[in-house]
């Protein structure tokens, strides 16, 4: 990352030079405001970048442990921190423009470090310390409050620490050799790459971490992508792709062979998923800037599409401790049941069932997840059982991802009990994975797909005269040897045929 410049306020301090100590906080706070910006920016809009944590351990923060640090405990403070500053009037027209950096350096004045006048707003706010802090005796005084832990209460999430190798780097062995130089390490009795440690082991800054030999991936999280057991030499599709953990975790599947079509819609999440990919060293990845459900099932770019991994944006009402929600404004008390969340959870619902079915229409794929981190049944067994006649059109059944998993889908259809969740309190986290399986095999190991394929060669064989009766006794077989050699036959007997079945085959 280049670094900030430095401005002219923060070239000097107290002896003329800023100390270590001094440059690296200066810098933190301003990195952090930018990271409180896009956060509330998001929360406001409900439309969130990412996370607090993808933001914070993006490759373009610098001093991540301090930002990190710095923006979960001013949201935390928050309500005090606006009705502190309210009350003293500090922030006035020019300062409103900064106010996430404002809220920043009131933190560090009020619970944090010692502030040194390096900065425009640190001079400015300490000049106002002792106003800032009689505000708040005054306020803990009307709260009766005997502290300020009284007045904040955020839940105790513990955990373990889950990490994915990336076995595009390294092999599962060879991590937990290196981690158990620090850690308790175990391997995770489902998915083959995952390793778990005790909870709060902190690995942000961990080598292994920072070149992308290990990602910091929950257990269902890290379930999605094995569910679709992609293949090595696929073509495979990930419909909402950023920030790109489920993406690269794909391409690890597939041991860096095959593509993967990346699609994207938001330009920011765009900048994540890119960083993703440069970091695990995927190579069989390609980045699409654009909205799935534009893409056109018949284009020939994605006649050869195996599979789609579609992981649509939900309300994340699954992960939200995860994600450190409980710390953003829209989840004060008595907000998260208001009528602007059922709109926005039928508008979310609305997208997923038109985003999954539009992900059955492609006609090479034989297999299809869905998934969110949300518990909410309107955006999962509700979206699945309204897809369900689409998807058994296009000769679609639920399949049964990790058997020997025992939490399913609510009871609320006939065929839910294929369905898989993860439960807030047993599993720290509530995800929900649909697993559908094209019925392309029939009892004698044939493609029914490639059967129908055939039934057309063979309906435009008997449509053209000049080629002998014998010729439609083309046997009906899967293998794509033969459905070459099948046409390269009617190539030589009639370019007319030889075209049309070009184009149900898709081949360019």
């Amino acid at each position: 990352m280049v670094r900030p410049k430095t401005t002219a306020a923060a070239k000097t301090s107290r002896n003329g030079r800023l100390s270590n100590t001094e440059r690296s906080a200066y810098f933190a706070r301003r990195e952090a405001a930018k990271v409180l910006r896009l956060v509330l920016q998001g929360d406001a809009r409900r439309r969130a970048v990412g996370s607090i944590k993808s933001l914070v351990y993006s490759p373009s923060v610098r001093n991540k442990k301090a930002t990190f640090a710095l923006v979960c405990q001013t949201l935390k403070h928050l309500p005090i921190i606006k009705e502190v500053l309210e009350s003293a009037s500090v922030l006035n027209s020019r300062w409103k423009r900064q106010e996430e950096l404002v809220y920043i350096i009131t933190y560090d004045i009020l619970f944090g470090q010692e502030i040194s006048l390096v900065g425009d707003a640190e001079k400015y706010l300490m000049l106002r310390k002792d106003a800032i802090q009689s505000n708040l005796a005054r306020i803990l005084v009307r709260k009766k409050a005997k502290c300020i832990e009284d007045l904040i209460a955020p839940p105790d999430v513990t955990k373990p620490r889950y990490v994915r190798v990336n076995t595009l780097k390294m092999d599962v062995d060879s991590a937990m050799l290196e981690l158990r130089k620090q850690f308790v390490v175990k391997k995770d009795d489902l998915v083959p790459d995952l390793l778990i440690l005790p909870p709060g082991s902190d690995l942000h800054d961990y080598p292994l971490v920072m070149n992308g030999s290990l990602f910091l991936q929950g257990k269902a999280s890290s379930m999605v992508a094995a569910a679709l057991a992609p293949k090595p030499g696929w073509k495979v599709l990930d419909a909402c792709s950023a920030p790109g953990n489920k993406t690269v975790h794909l391409a690890a599947l597939m041991k860096g062979t095959g593509r993967i079509l990346a699609c994207e819609l938001n330009k920011e999440r765009v900048k994540r998923l890119e960083d993703t990919i440069r970091l695990s060293s995927a190579s069989n990845i390609e980045v699409l800037h654009g909205d799935f459900l534009n893409l056109d099932p018949k284009d020939p770019a994605y006649s050869e599409v195996c599979a789609i991994l579609l992981d649509p944006s939900c309300s994340g009402s699954g992960t939200a401790a995860e994600r450190l929600d409980y710390l953003l404004p829209s989840h004060a008390a008595g907000h998260a049941a208001d009528i602007t969340d059922v709109e926005r959870l039928n508008k979310l619902a609305a997208f997923q069932k038109k985003a999954l079915a539009h992900a059955l229409s492609f006609p090479a794929v034989e297999r299809v997840v869905y998934s969110t981190c949300s518990i909410n049944q309107i955006e999962n067994e509700d979206v699945i059982k309204s897809v369900l006649p689409v998807a058994e059109s296009y000769g679609f059944r639920l399949a049964t991802p990790f058997a020997q998993w025992n939490r399913r889908g609510l009871p609320v259809f006939e065929g839910s009990e294929h369905l898989l969740r993860t439960d807030l309190v047993e599993d720290k986290e509530g995800f929900f994975i649909a697993l559908f399986v094209r019925e392309n095999v029939d009892n004698l190991g044939n493609s029914t797909t490639s059967r129908i394929t055939n039934k057309k060669i063979v309906k435009n064989i008997k449509e053209n005269k000049n080629i002998k009766r014998k010729a439609v006794m083309i046997p009906l077989m899967h293998n794509r040897m033969f459905r070459i050699w099948s046409l390269t036959h009617c190539m030589l007997k009639s370019g007319r045929i030889f075209l049309d079945a070009k184009n149900d085959f898709g081949d360019s």
